[in-house]
């Protein structure tokens, strides 16, 4: 998909810059791919002390089944 964006000159050279990436596209491309990935795993960790425990399940049972 093509997209026509005015971006923050200062920001995309940042981005550029650290990223490594070859190109602008790429350094851009890369650097959605991190926010999305540090934005869906910090929904994850919202969910840490919501879930209740099942005091029954036996989590060394499951590895020696799997394993």
């Amino acid at each position: 998909m093509a997209a026509n964006l005015a971006l923050d000159a200062e920001l995309l050279e940042r981005a550029f810059r650290l990223s490594g990436e070859p190109t602008k596209k790429a350094a851009v491309t890369r650097t959605l791919q991190e926010f999305i990935a540090r934005r869906e795993q910090r929904r994850v960790a919202d969910l840490f002390g919501q879930l209740e425990r099942d005091a029954s399940f036996d989590y060394e049972a499951e590895r020696a089944r799997k394993s």
